[in-house]
């Protein structure tokens, strides 16, 4: 699972959760720009509850904290890191996915790919990587909000 989008592919992400890189860099995002720590200070792995939880259901938790909090999207521009499987047929519709949950259009869901060209572990394909930044703002004129 990359952006709530299943990849098939030889490989698979291993993790407490169903792993999915992307969906969990998102939600470090917005928990970051709320000043809300990680993803692992909500859903930590130790949990058993946890255990092969959907990211997005995870996103869907974190995005009902935004709104309690006063803010909401105004965007997200994301990255995945893979030399495999090739994403590029599938970017469309992670934009589509995480831009469902977080109630915003797809276009302000920016969802990018890129290869290590063959080098390092991410190169050798031993795993991949996701990063994500998000421009939050505050819903209301209220200033203590922030």
């Amino acid at each position: 699972m990359l952006g709530g989008v299943h990849i098939p592919h030889t490989h698979g992400l291993d993790g407490h959760s169903d792993a999915d890189a992307l969906t969990h860099a998102v939600c470090d995002a917005l928990l970051g720009a709320m000043g809300e720590g990680d993803l692992g200070r909500y859903y930590p792995s130790s949990d058993p509850q946890f255990a092969n939880m959907k990211s997005l259901d995870m996103l869907k938790g974190i995005h009902v904290k935004l709104a309690e909090r006063g803010f909401r999207l105004v965007n997200l521009d994301t990255v995945v890191v893979a030399q495999a499987p090739r994403l590029g047929s599938y970017l469309a519709e992670m934009s589509k996915q995480l831009a469902r949950v977080l109630r915003v259009e797809p276009s302000l869901v920016n969802v990018k790919v890129k290869s290590h060209d063959h080098l390092g572990t991410l190169g050798r394909q031993e795993g991949i990587a996701a990063q994500a930044v998000c421009l939050i703002a505050c819903t209301s004129s209220d200033e203590k909000a922030i």
